[in-house]
């Protein structure tokens, strides 16, 4: 037809475990759920048509252009229950102050999606991917004080080591933060290309031809330093337990061992002991067909704990 105009949208991140996540959370109508990592709208927008009629859909997204998108979605799909989900740009850390401030409730279930979007590592230009040249960014949110360029700049060698073992589980940790300090002397790394050429001058060349990219944990380290992933998770996970309605339930989506290692041992705390049960005898790992349609699945996991009355 002449003069229309065909509208497209951007690729969104393909939600993994989606089927698994309504069952958990016993997406069911009449429910009040929140989304506490958004980002697109994958979960989200499966999760408010399940909880029709009658359920609430709370959206929580902390990345300003992600939220524009998010929003635009549920604009366009979800608009005949539109006045049933309430998004928020926001950190899931303060999910506690959005619920009591919207009260929003009862909650009958919480959705975790931890770590970084496609969206981050294929459009958002901060730096998250190591195949690209990028400026070194590497925040979820701008209102944060630091990236990652800045933590290359002002860390010591040995407060670099300290970041990539921790967050990064780095074996050459030493080496990569050793040879970044000698670098900056004679010029700032604020680009993946620089950063990207000093790892691979500290791995041993051995290494790098039969392992995944020599960049690859470094820049998980430093993703995490800067979003505070790990400290973020607990604050989250404890907002909401303690929003979470009776027999309400919280669903983890992890994609690597730090992240799920925080998720359990958060539900193994001293703190939060005897509220839960786990719903599952062993985490979930994507079925082999999901893998195949969606690759970014392969190291996921789900866990899911349910809130004793």
């Amino acid at each position: 037809m002449e003069g229309a105009r065909t509208v497209i949208r951007p690729q969104i991140h393909t939600p993994v475990f989606l089927r698994e996540a309504l069952q958990y959370l016993d997406a069911r109508p009449g429910a009040n759920i929140i989304d506490a990592t958004a980002d697109g709208g994958g979960h989200a927008v499966a999760i408010a048509r399940a909880i029709q009629p009658g359920g609430k859909l709370l959206a929580i997204e902390w990345d300003d252009e992600l939220f524009q998108i998010l929003a635009e979605r549920f604009k366009e799909e979800c608009t005949p229950f539109s006045k049933s989900c309430v998004l928020e740009r926001t950190s899931y850390t303060e999910l506690e102050r959005v619920v009591r401030s919207l009260a929003f409730g009862p909650v009958a279930g919480v959705l975790f999606d931890f770590g970084l979007s496609s969206f981050h590592l294929e459009r958002s230009r901060r730096g998250f991917s190591f195949q690209r040249e990028e400026p070194l960014d590497m925040r979820y949110s701008r209102t944060l004080p630091e990236t990652a360029a800045d933590i290359l700049a002002r860390s010591s060698a040995a407060d670099l080591t300290r970041i990539l073992k921790q967050f990064g589980e780095e074996r050459f940790a030493a080496r990569i933060a050793k040879l970044i300090v000698a670098t900056r002397r004679n010029a700032p790394i604020t680009n993946t290309k620089q950063l990207v050429e000093s790892i691979r001058r500290a791995v041993p060349a051995q290494y790098r031809r039969v392992h995944p990219h020599p960049a690859t944990r470094t820049f998980q380290a430093l993703r995490i330093a800067v979003n505070h992933e790990l400290e973020h998770i607990t604050l989250g996970l404890g907002a909401a337990a303690q929003v979470l309605a009776p027999r309400g339930r919280i669903v983890a989506i992890s994609f690597h061992s730090l992240e799920d290692r925080t998720v359990k041992h958060f539900f193994r705390s001293e703190y939060i002991a005897g509220q839960f049960r786990s719903l599952l005898g062993r985490p979930l790992k994507p079925e082999p067909d999901e893998v195949r349609a969606n690759p970014r699945s392969r190291s996921a996991i789900l866990r899911a704990y349910e809130k004793l009355p």
